[in-house]
C-alpha cells in the first residue's frame, strides 16, 4: 500500500499536505508526531473515511495493491472490508458478542450456522479473547471490561477478513495490562495482515513497529525502520521529536 501527494482538506484547510508514503506488507507502520500532526487525518484517507465527512475532501492517490482506492469504479463500503479500521475508543454494538463478531459475515450473505461458528471462534482466538469469552457468547458486548471491548473490535474487523488495518491510537484509553494485551495481539496479527498504527507513545512505536513515519503540521518530515527513526534520524526536527525537545 502506499499513498502519492496525499492531500486532505478540511474546508479551506490543510490537514495532510502532500505525503507520499510506502506501506510495507505483513508489517507493522507507526504513524508519531504531535498532536495535530495530521496522524489520525492520515490514517482515515486510507480507507475513504473522510467520504463519511461533509465538507472534507482528498487529492492525490492511495493505492492498494497497484489500484487508486479513490477511483471511480471503487466501491468504498467493499473497501472497507479490506481495510478495517479500529478506533481510540472501543465502540461494540449494542448486541450480543456473537453478533458483534458475525456481523461482517452475516451482512455479506453468510448463512451456514456451522461455518459462522467456525469463523467466531476463529477470529476471537485471534484476538485472544476466546477463553474469555467462550461461555458466554450471547450476552452484551457492553458488559465486557474496555480492553476486552477493544480485542471484540479488532475480532469483529477481522472476521471480515481484511488485508490492512488501520488502528487509530487504540490502547491509549485502556490500563497497562490491556494495553499489554493489545500490543501481543497487534504482534500476532502482522504475520497474516498489514497493520498501520497511529500513537502518540514513542514507548509503544517502539516496541511494536517495523516501520516508523514522523509527521509534523500535516506533512511527511520522515520515514524509515523504527531502528533508524529512533537511533539515527536522518532530519533534525525528527531528533527534537524524539529526544522531546518538542511535541
Amino acid at each position: 500500500m502506499r499513498t502519492e501527494g496525499l492531500n486532505v482538506h478540511y474546508g479551506k484547510h490543510v490537514a495532510v499536505k502532500d505525503v507520499s508514503l510506502s506501506i510495507e506488507g505483513c508489517k507493522i507502520t507507526s504513524l508519531i508526531g504531535a498532536s495535530g500532526s495530521g496522524k489520525s487525518t492520515l490514517i482515515r484517507a486510507l480507507n475513504r473515511m473522510h467520504d463519511l465527512v461533509r465538507g472534507t475532501s482528498v487529492t492525490g492517490r492511495v493505492w492498494l495493491d497497484g489500484r487508486d482506492i479513490y477511483g471511480v469504479a471503487v466501491d468504498p463500503v467493499i473497501l472497507r472490508k479490506r481495510i478495517g479500521m479500529v478506533f481510540q475508543r472501543p465502540n461494540p454494538f449494542p448486541k450480543s458478542i456473537i453478533d458483534n463478531v458475525l456481523y461482517a459475515p452475516k451482512i455479506s450473505g453468510e448463512r451456514g450456522q456451522r461455518h459462522l461458528g467456525n469463523v467466531a471462534e476463529r477470529v476471537l482466538r485471534s484476538a485472544f479473547l476466546w477463553d474469555e469469552v467462550k461461555d458466554r457468547l450471547h450476552g452484551s458486548a457492553l458488559e465486557l471490561s474496555g480492553g476486552q471491548q477493544q480485542r471484540l473490535c479488532i475480532a469483529r474487523v477481522l472476521a471480515a477478513d481484511p488485508d490492512v488495518i488501520l488502528m487509530d491510537e487504540p490502547t491509549s484509553s485502556l490500563d497497562p495490562i490491556a494495553t499489554a494485551y493489545i500490543e501481543q495481539l497487534i504482534l500476532s496479527l502482522k504475520e497474516s495482515v498489514t497493520i498501520v498504527i497511529v500513537t502518540h507513545s514513542l514507548h509503544q512505536a517502539a516496541r511494536i513497529s517495523d516501520f516508523t513515519a514522523f509527521l509534523h503540521m500535516g506533512r511527511l518530515i520522515e520515514t524509515g525502520t523504527t531502528t533508524q527513526i529512533f537511533t539515527q534520524p536522518n532530519e533534525r526536527m525528527t531528533e527534537d521529536y524524539i529526544t522531546g525537545r518538542f511535541g
